[in-house]
C-alpha cells in the first residue's frame, strides 16, 4: 500500500506529454464553472476554450474560445515553468426563461437571450517538470458586443491533465 501513490504517479506520467504541446482537458473554478481545454498549435501559442456554466448574473450558459500567446521566458521558478499569457477571444452566454444581466443590473424576461463579446484573457499557467498537469489562473476582462454594450469580467483558477 506505501507504494501505490508512487506507482499511480509514475503510470500517470507514462506516454504523457509536456504541457507545451498537445491538448489538454480539465475544469475551471470560479465565474464561470466549468471545462476547460487547450490545444498548442506551435512555439508559443495556444487555442483555448471553455464550456461552462456561471451562478452569478442570473445562470447562464457560458462557451469561449481564445487565442493565447505565451511568455515562457519573463517568470523564472525553481521548477517547472510559469508563463504569462493573454490573447484575444470570444465568449457567448445563454440565458433560459428567467433573469439575465446586463448593464450592471438585472432584467426579466420571457424564453431566451443570448449576448456575444469579445474578451481578452491574462493569466499565469504552472507547468509542472514531468507530470501531464498544469494550474492555471486567469482574468477575462469582456467587452460584450451584442444585443448591447457593456463590460464584464470573468476570472478562474483550473486545473488541466495533459493527453499524448
Amino acid at each position: 500500500m506505501k507504494y501505490a501513490l508512487p506507482l499511480l504517479f509514475a503510470l500517470s506520467t507514462i506516454g504523457a506529454k509536456a504541457q507545451d504541446s498537445g491538448f489538454g482537458l480539465g475544469l475551471i473554478l470560479g465565474e464561470p464553472t466549468g471545462i476547460s481545454g487547450k490545444y498548442w498549435i506551435g512555439g508559443d501559442r495556444a487555442l483555448d476554450f471553455g464550456v461552462a456554466w456561471g451562478l452569478g448574473h442570473g445562470g447562464y450558459l457560458h462557451l469561449h474560445g481564445d487565442y493565447l500567446f505565451h511568455n515562457m521566458d519573463l517568470i523564472s521558478v525553481g521548477k517547472g515553468r510559469l508563463p504569462l499569457y493573454y490573447g484575444p477571444g470570444l465568449r457567448i452566454r445563454s440565458w433560459n426563461n428567467g433573469r439575465y444581466w446586463n448593464r450592471g443590473r438585472y432584467h426579466d424576461h420571457d424564453g431566451r437571450r443570448m449576448d456575444l463579446g469579445i474578451r481578452f484573457p491574462v493569466g499565469l499557467a504552472y507547468l509542472f517538470d514531468g507530470a501531464p498537469v498544469d494550474v492555471f489562473l486567469e482574468v477575462a476582462p469582456t467587452l460584450d458586443l451584442v444585443p448591447s454594450t457593456s463590460v464584464d469580467f470573468d476570472a478562474g483558477i483550473g486545473l488541466r491533465y495533459w493527453f499524448k
